[in-house]
């Protein structure tokens, strides 16, 4: 069953596939059947440049309890680097 669980959000930054670096526009996340990962189900994460091809695309796919672990890092580290930025003007 597919979950049609999808987020889509620009993003600006840098991605690096075999390729190389690449501009990265926007990111996806989504809830469904990996194609990789040995999991029934996984929270896939890409960052793309649609522009670019499906070559300029970097992904994961993780378990839910992976993600929910990568969710609560990252707002960890969101709030310390606003931490940091509001001392800059001191």
């Amino acid at each position: 069953m597919c979950t049609s669980v999808v987020e889509v959000v620009r993003a600006e930054g840098a991605g690096k596939s075999e390729g190389g670096w690449f501009a990265v526009t926007s990111a996806v996340v989504s809830y469904d059947h990996p194609h990789h990962a040995l999991l029934e189900d996984a929270i896939t994460i890409d960052f793309v440049n649609p522009e670019l091809g499906p070559a300029a695309r970097v992904a994961v796919e993780i378990t839910l309890e992976s993600a929910k672990a990568f969710a609560d890092a990252l707002a960890r580290a969101i709030a310390g680097a606003e931490e940091m930025e509001g001392r800059r003007g001191q």
